[in-house]
């Protein structure tokens, strides 16, 4: 058997045996691979990474993906084709997020993933497709994931979701906003103003918040948005 396979089995009962699973926890596993995977070939890795996501749950995730971002020529074998099968299936917020921001984000501003699947993933039925292309823009600006800043495809996707009001399709539109407000203010302002009716309130306002204050939501209004959701 391949010596990456053979990996995925000792990964899942290193993730098993762990007396805790919590993000902590299972990124101590995921160094561990990080360091057994390191000199094995891109084939290999990307070969790692799509045995452990079937049938896997979050802990297997999140040593799926983050080794492949963390192996340059594996990630480099990140395409379209790839990039809808990593996203199957995917139906719970942290998940979705995640792939969003370590892969999908990162890949696609790299030009391994195209315009066009995050433009179809807009109309999807499936709301957590629409979300995951809004996530992904946010790896467009986010200087901690490799973001330079892209206003004219973030501003794209979140215009073809403007009218959407599934609650975490919202909050994802918030999110992509107030990230490339922190690089382009004066764009993000436009653009709030220009489509002020078509945005659900909470984008207004939460938008608004970061662009006076540069929070989310400022201090006094803390508790009134955690209970809003």
């Amino acid at each position: 058997m391949n010596e990456s396979l053979l990996l995925v089995d000792a990964a899942r009962r290193d993730l098993a045996a762990l007396p805790a699973l919590d993000v902590p926890s299972v990124r101590t596993v995921r160094r561990r691979y990080d360091r057994r995977l390191a000199e094995e070939s891109p084939t290999g890795v990307l070969r790692f990474a799509r045995s452990l996501l079937r049938g896997g749950g979050w802990p297997e995730r999140v040593v799926a993906w983050e080794v492949l971002a963390g192996h340059a020529g594996a990630f480099r074998l990140v395409n379209d084709r790839l990039a809808e099968e990593m996203a199957r299936g995917l139906s719970d917020w942290p998940s979705v997020d995640l792939y969003g921001m370590t892969v999908l984000g990162p890949a696609w501003r790299m030009g391994l993933v195209t315009d066009a699947t995050i433009r179809a993933w807009t109309q999807s039925p499936d709301r957590w497709r629409r979300r995951l292309a809004l996530v992904a823009t946010v790896a467009l600006n986010l200087r901690s994931r490799g973001g330079t800043g892209d206003a004219a495809r973030t501003l794209r996707v979140c215009r073809a979701l403007l009218d959407d009001r599934d609650d975490m399709v919202v909050k994802a539109v918030s999110w992509s906003l107030r990230e490339l407000a922190k690089r382009d203010p004066a764009t993000v302002t436009s653009f709030v103003e220009k489509h002020r009716a078509r945005l659900a309130a909470r984008v207004r306002r939460e938008v608004a918040n970061k662009l006076t204050t540069g929070l989310k939501s400022p201090r006094g209004s803390r508790a009134r948005s955690s209970a809003a959701g």
